[in-house]
């Protein structure tokens, strides 16, 4: 890889994985009032959970019911997804080294593989005896894998904007957001570079971290007026750039990047899957989503015309109400399966 697609990559995954994003200045769109679930206005059971080796893991509880949903990152999608918790108990929780979660200070013990044994962590705490999880970006990919080792303990499965089954699977340019304007532009990028190397980097982190995400925000929405609606997370140590690259240096390149599950072992996810995924994603393809679909034996996936990696965010009608539908039993009418993930159906 050049050191060009080096730091494209590099910039790509700062987005992609989970990396919050800072309110910008512009006017917000209005939206109509009944454009996603109200709120249940209960302020939520605050606290942490000790994984297996000790680490807390920060969550955040709030509703009642039967049903159980299991959220990861919280810091990113507890302000929006909460607003689902009507009849029904869900649970928000940062992942280990994010959020309020306790920075990992064991290096190996920063992987995929534990994502996926802290989600039976939260779920053995609160007494789930089964559960449906949502996973976004590469939590999609996380929640499955949870999903093919404890089949008896989901009841359906929510994938969002989920990155690739194998990093680097190549996909039609039709499936991919190749053909939009990058972001950062090759300006912002070397702005990036430049911050990186001063003294700003160290004297003052959140600066730093607000000034790149300002920088790079939009690339999680389709329509860039929308990307003041990005949750700001630069308030967390965990999230300031130089701790965030070694996280991720061992996250993601460490465990994800040579991660090659056959699809033999998804197939065991028998449970129904929704997978949400927006047609402009730029940092999980959209041929992801129908990659996925189409290997999953009970899946269907909701197209979100235009949206990019955050698709409740530029149309929160069309997936707030599916996802409503689907954590109650059915399946929302545009999910749809998909027999051919080349196919460019939408």
């Amino acid at each position: 890889m050049t050191s060009r697609h080096r730091r494209r990559a590099e910039l790509v995954m700062l987005s992609a994985t989970c990396l919050a994003l800072l309110a910008c200045a512009g006017p917000a769109i209005p939206r109509p009032s009944n454009t996603r679930p109200q709120s249940p206005g209960v302020a939520p059971v605050e606290g942490f959970v000790t994984a297996d080796d000790g680490l807390r893991l920060f969550y955040r509880q709030v509703g009642s019911g039967a049903q159980t949903v299991i959220v990861p990152a919280s810091l990113f999608l507890y302000r929006d997804l909460s607003a689902l918790a009507s009849g029904r108990r869900m649970i928000f929780y940062d992942m280990r080294g994010r959020g309020r979660s306790d920075r990992v200070a064991d290096s190996t013990h920063i992987t995929i593989q534990w994502d996926v044994r802290d989600l039976e962590t939260v779920r053995r705490h609160f007494g789930a005896e089964r559960f449906a999880p949502i996973g976004w970006s590469y939590l999609g990919l996380m929640v499955t894998m949870y999903a093919a080792d404890h089949p008896d303990r989901v009841e359906r499965v929510v994938q969002i904007g989920p990155v690739p089954r194998k990093y680097g699977t190549k996909y039609p340019r039709e499936l991919t957001a190749d053909d939009l304007p990058p972001i950062p532009d090759s300006a912002g990028d070397a702005e990036i570079g430049r911050l990186r190397r001063s003294e700003i980097a160290t004297q003052n982190p959140m600066a730093h971290c607000r000034r790149e995400l300002e920088l790079t925000r939009a690339a999680l929405v389709g329509d860039p007026r929308l990307a003041d609606k990005v949750p700001d997370v630069c308030e967390y140590e965990n999230e300031w750039p130089a701790n965030f690259g070694r996280h991720m240096q061992n996250q993601f390149v460490g465990s994800i990047v040579p991660l090659d599950i056959p699809w033999t072992t998804f197939a065991k996810v028998t449970v129904p899957v929704l997978t949400i995924h927006g047609t402009h994603d730029r940092n999980a393809p959209y041929g992801s989503g129908r990659e996925w679909v189409s290997h999953l034996p009970n899946a269907r996936l909701l197209t979100v015309p235009g949206a990019a990696h955050m698709p409740w965010i530029d149309q929160p009608a069309l997936v707030f109400g599916a996802l409503d539908r689907f954590l109650k039993g059915d399946w929302p009418p545009e999910a749809r399966p998909v027999a051919n993930p080349a196919a460019p159906n939408y």
